[in-house]
C-alpha cells in the first residue's frame, strides 16, 4: 500500500492542485463509487421495493445488499437493525422525534457531552422544551477528556439518555463509548452514539461498544452524498413509531388508521436513495479492502507527524489532548493575534483547503473560551509532502498578515 497508489483511485485529487485538508467536513470519493452510482443508475435505475418486475427487482436487491454491508462494518447484530437517513443530523433527529419525545418526561435528565456538534445538541435541547426533560451538560478538560468525576456527576438515577460523540469534530479526541454505556446502562438511560467523526476512520463495532443508537454520514467516508446510516437496537426500534410517514413504511392504510411496516422500512418512508446506498457500500468496500486497522494506522502516523510540526511552529496553539495520537486526523488551531477566517484565507491562497469557524461546536469553543478556531483534517490520502508545506505556510502567517519575523 503507497499513497501514490492510493491517490490514483481519487479522480479530484488527481485533478486539482490545491492540498485537501478538510476532510472532518466531506471525504473526495473514490472512482470505484462513482462507477457503482453511475452503474446503478444505469443498469437498475427503478424504484426499489415497490415493483414486481425485473427491473425493480434489481434496484431492491442492491439496495438490500447494501444495507447488508453496513451492518456488516460496523457488527450489527441484524440488517434490520440499520435505518437509511440522508445523514448524520437526521438520524439523531430520527432518535429525538421517534424516541426522545415519546419516552422521556418531566422530572427525566438528558445529559449531553460539551463538546457535541450541533446536531447532537439542538435535537435534544428540542426534547428537553417539549418533554420538560433537563438537559445536563458533562463537562470536558481543555483537553477534551470526559473524567470520570465528570460522567459520575452528570449520569445518575435521573438521567434517561446520554448523546455523546465518539471522537469530537473540533479537538479530535476519542471518547471512551464502553464506559459510558456501562454507566449510562446500570441507571437505565439508553446511549446515542455521534459516530460521524469515528466510523470513517477506526474499527467501530456497535455490539462491543454496547450503543443503542449510532448514527453517521456517507460522505465522510467516501460515500455519495445524502445518504446516511442510523443504526439502533432492535428492542428499541421496535417500540418507536415512525419518524415519517407516507409511502412504504406501512403494510395496510384503512380511512381512518394505518399498520406500519416491519423494521427496517417503518422509518423509511417514501422513495429510498438507492444510488446513494449503492454507493456508500462500494466505499465500504473500497475502504475494507485496506483494512481498517491499516487505514487508521496511516491516519495516525500522519496526524502526529502534523501535531509535531505544529507545536513546533512559535504562536501557533493546537487544541485538545497533547497526545499526538488523540486526535483521529483532527488537528484545530489558533495563530496569536490572527483570525482563524484570515488563517484559511492565506492558505487557500498558498492552495490549501482547511476549515475555519466553531465548526458547529459553538458550545464547546465557549467553554474553551475561544470564538473560533482553523481546522486541519486529514485522510490516509494525504501525504507528509503535503503536510511539509501545510506547516511552511502556517510559520509564515503571522509575518504575511504584518507582524514581523516575531
Amino acid at each position: 500500500m503507497t499513497t501514490d497508489n492510493i491517490r490514483k483511485n481519487f479522480p479530484l485529487l488527481q485533478q486539482m492542485d490545491t492540498i485537501y485538508l478538510d476532510n472532518a467536513a466531506t471525504a473526495q470519493r473514490p472512482s470505484c463509487v462513482l462507477a457503482a452510482v453511475q452503474e446503478f443508475y444505469e443498469q437498475k435505475n427503478a424504484n426499489p421495493l415497490r415493483g414486481f418486475y425485473p427491473l425493480s427487482l434489481e434496484a431492491t436487491e442492491s439496495y438490500q445488499e447494501a444495507r447488508k454491508t453496513v451492518q456488516k462494518f460496523i457488527h450489527a447484530e441484524e440488517p434490520e437493525e440499520i435505518i437509511f437517513t440522508r445523514n448524520t443530523t437526521e438520524s439523531l433527529n430520527l432518535v429525538a422525534y421517534s424516541y426522545g419525545l415519546n419516552f422521556l418526561k418531566e422530572g427525566d435528565e438528558i445529559a449531553v457531552t460539551i463538546m457535541e456538534h450541533h446536531s447532537n445538541l439542538l435535537p435534544w435541547q428540542m426534547v428537553s422544551r417539549m418533554t420538560g426533560a433537563k438537559l445536563h451538560y458533562l463537562e470536558c478538560t481543555s483537553e477534551g477528556e470526559l473524567t470520570d468525576e465528570a460522567l459520575q456527576k452528570g449520569i445518575n438515577e435521573r438521567t434517561r439518555l446520554v448523546a455523546v460523540a465518539q471522537v469530537s469534530n473540533v479537538l479530535g479526541c476519542v471518547n471512551s463509548i464502553q464506559k459510558i454505556t456501562e454507566m449510562a446502562h446500570r441507571v437505565g438511560a439508553v446511549v446515542v452514539v455521534d459516530g460521524a467523526q469515528s466510523v470513517p476512520h477506526m474499527p467501530v463495532d456497535v455490539q462491543a461498544l454496547d450503543a443503542d443508537f449510532l448514527a453517521f454520514s456517507g460522505h465522510k467516508l467516501m460515500g455519495p452524498m445524502g445518504i446516511g446510516c442510523l443504526y439502533g437496537k432492535r428492542e428499541l426500534l421496535e417500540k418507536m413509531p415512525p419518524f415519517l410517514t407516507g409511502g412504504e413504511m406501512i403494510e395496510t392504510v384503512s380511512r381512518y388508521d394505518a399498520v406500519y411496516a416491519e423494521l427496517p422500512h417503518k422509518f423509511e418512508a417514501g422513495t429510498v436513495n438507492a444510488g446513494g446506498a449503492v454507493g456508500l457500500a462500494a466505499a465500504i468496500d473500497y475502504l475494507e479492502s485496506y483494512g481498517m486497522d491499516t487505514l487508521h494506522a496511516v491516519e495516525q502516523e500522519l496526524t502526529a507527524y502534523l501535531f509535531r510540526g505544529m507545536n513546533a511552529i512559535p504562536h501557533v496553539h493546537v487544541l485538545g489532548s497533547q497526545r499526538e495520537d488523540n486526535h483521529t486526523g483532527i488537528v484545530s488551531f489558533t495563530v496569536d493575534q490572527v483570525h482563524p477566517h484570515d488563517i484559511s484565507e492565506v492558505l487557500s491562497s498558498d492552495g490549501m483547503d482547511i476549515r475555519a469557524g466553531h465548526h458547529c461546536a459553538q458550545p464547546l469553543h465557549d467553554h474553551l473560551g475561544i470564538h473560533s478556531t482553523a481546522r486541519a483534517s486529514l485522510m490516509f490520502y494525504n501525504t507528509k509532502e503535503e503536510i511539509d508545506r501545510f506547516l511552511e505556510s502556517v510559520s509564515n502567517i503571522r509575518r504575511r498578515m504584518g507582524f514581523g519575523n516575531e
